[in-house]
């Protein structure tokens, strides 16, 4: 089953799947502002094939988040075939992501994640064993491989594509590089003409500029954006302006800076509790959104003390009033 965002003739933005960031507010935010695709954290198969409350909130949203994909991990084929039909039965997303990326130690160390990749039969066991279980169309997202040594995007798209993935998104890093040197988008070019399904590049994309030159680079049919989106969901906007060969838009003032962040905070707010917690989550989020200000860093300190999102506002219309409305960033 083909999915049909990846058929037009512009490339589809997505927003990557993050642990503590990709929640629904943030989801919502930027589908305002440009994203054309947004995915779920990533939730263990073990997890919801038990019924763990916090996980199965994980895979709850709105329907203005449409087209979204819910990603799932695990090493085990019937925990995922079976999360894949709890997904599918009680959520409808419009696909299920695999997770095959994740470097994380305490992700990895049970298989999950790019673990998998040290076994491409049973990776290939996952997939066949997820679309078994499914309607929906099945993707995958994974890395150039464990290693140098087994450095082999091509071969590991191929294989996955043939297990059953109806879309391929590459991190063009391996486990061991985690976050560190430079994603090779050549790697991605190569995957992109292996592969007769659409391919998605990841990887060192941070700006507006990032975008365009990864697709001229690759060919790729879409981009996920990550950490780049941190405090700046207007890169989905700028994305599509230079896309579609439009003008870069104007920066957003500080003022709309802080009316797009409390936009953010009161959607965690109503979607996640209006609590104390909620408020010491969020506090990450105001300190990316205020990035690169005048005066960043003591407002930063001012942020991250926060007890209650009104506090949040007084220091925001505190700052405008000393600053300006129209005050630039640094």
């Amino acid at each position: 089953m083909r999915l049909p965002y990846f058929d037009s003739s512009t490339p589809a933005l997505l927003l990557a799947p993050m642990a503590g960031v990709s929640e629904a507010p943030f989801r919502q935010i930027c589908r305002g502002l440009g994203a054309d695709v947004v995915l779920s954290e990533f939730l263990s198969s073990e997890a919801l094939r038990r019924r763990i409350r916090n996980t199965l909130e994980g895979a709850e949203f709105e329907e203005c988040e449409r087209p979204i994909g819910i990603q799932i991990y695990g090493a085990d084929p019937n925990a995922m075939a079976e999360a894949t039909a709890i997904i599918t039965e009680h959520y409808r997303p419009e696909f299920i992501d695999i997770n095959f990326g994740c470097p994380v130690k305490k992700v990895v160390q049970r298989n999950g994640g790019s673990g998998c990749l040290r076994d491409m039969d049973l990776v290939a066991q996952i997939i066949r064993a997820c679309v078994k279980a499914t309607h929906l169309p099945v993707t995958v997202k994974t890395r150039s491989g464990w290693n140098d040594l087994q450095r082999d995007p091509v071969g590991i798209a191929r294989r996955m594509r043939d297990a059953g993935a109806t879309a391929f998104t590459l991190h063009a890093r391996t486990r061991t590089q985690m976050f560190s040197g430079k994603a090779n988008w050549d790697e991605i070019a190569q995957v992109v003409a292996a592969l007769d399904i659409p391919v998605i590049g990841n990887g060192d994309v941070v700006t507006a500029d990032d975008v365009v030159r990864m697709v001229q680079h690759t060919g790729c049919a879409g981009v996920m954006i990550g950490r780049g989106a941190f405090g700046n969901p207007w890169l989905f906007r700028d994305a599509q302006a230079l896309l579609r060969g439009e003008p870069r838009p104007a920066p957003p003032a500080p003022a709309e800076r802080f009316q797009v962040a409390l936009e953010h905070a009161r959607l965690a707010t109503r979607l996640q509790g209006d609590s104390r917690k909620t408020v010491v989550e969020f506090r990450k989020h105001f300190g990316w959104y205020t990035k690169g200000m005048h005066g960043a860093s003591d407002l930063r300190q001012k942020l991250f003390q926060v007890e209650t999102m009104a506090a949040a506002e007084q220091i925001f219309g505190d700052y405008l009033a000393s600053h300006g409305a129209a005050a630039g960033v640094a």
